[in-house]
Parts: C-alpha cells; sequence; structure tokens
C-alpha cells in the first residue's frame, strides 16, 4: 500500500511538473553555462530573430520601447532589483537590433541587464 501511495505522489508531482506555465516565448537562446537566477516577477526583455522586440510578451516597437518600460519599472516599485531587466535573444537576432534595445531599455532607467541562456 505504501509502494503504490509512493508511486502515485511521484506520479502526480511529475505531472504537475509539466503543466507549468512559464510564460514564455519560443527564442532560440545561446548556449552558455550559469548559475540559474531565481527571478519572481523580472521584466523581461525579448529581441526574436527578424529582430521583433518584446517586452514582457507584448510586441513594442524600438521608439516605444523606453516609456513602456518606464511604465513597468515603475509599477514594480523602488529599488535597484526592481530595476533589473532579464534579456532573452535569439542566437540568429541582428546585434544591432540588441544594442539599440538595450540602450533604450537604460533610458527607461533599467540599471542590470541578465542574459537568459540555455544550459550547454
Amino acid at each position: 500500500m505504501i509502494d503504490v501511495m509512493f508511486f502515485l505522489l511521484a506520479t502526480f508531482m511529475l505531472a504537475s511538473l509539466s503543466l507549468q506555465n512559464l510564460h514564455s516565448l519560443a527564442v532560440n537562446l545561446p548556449r552558455g553555462r550559469s548559475a540559474p537566477m531565481a527571478t519572481t516577477d523580472a521584466v523581461t526583455l525579448t529581441v526574436r530573430r527578424g529582430g521583433d522586440i518584446l517586452l514582457n510578451q507584448t510586441a513594442v516597437a524600438l521608439d516605444a520601447l523606453p516609456a513602456a518600460l518606464r511604465a513597468l519599472l515603475a509599477a514594480r516599485g523602488p529599488g535597484s532589483a526592481a530595476r533589473n531587466v532579464v534579456v532573452a535573444v535569439d542566437a540568429a537576432a541582428p546585434s544591432g537590433i540588441v544594442v539599440q534595445a538595450m540602450l533604450r531599455a537604460r533610458e527607461a532607467g533599467a540599471e542590470r541587464f541578465v542574459f537568459a541562456v540555455a544550459p550547454e
């Protein structure tokens, strides 16, 4: 009886992990090694292969990025941790667009950038 209960517990735990919705976009991240980071309610700046820019899964034009990011950062409250931005860039994205997006994010008040990488 204990074995059956343990098997059911393990099955439900694995099933719940597979049902977890991560609200992530399909981006071919570059490979690398990094320590895992616990982010809670992080602002994510995504640049896709074609140069499309998304801010928390919402498409944003490069010129409108500072205003949109400023509003998101203000909603998170004061503090240096609230000004961190996770940058998820497709490996084939144009580097010029990435640099321009990061410069516009800096204008909006972003203080630190954390790059998302896929594990090697």
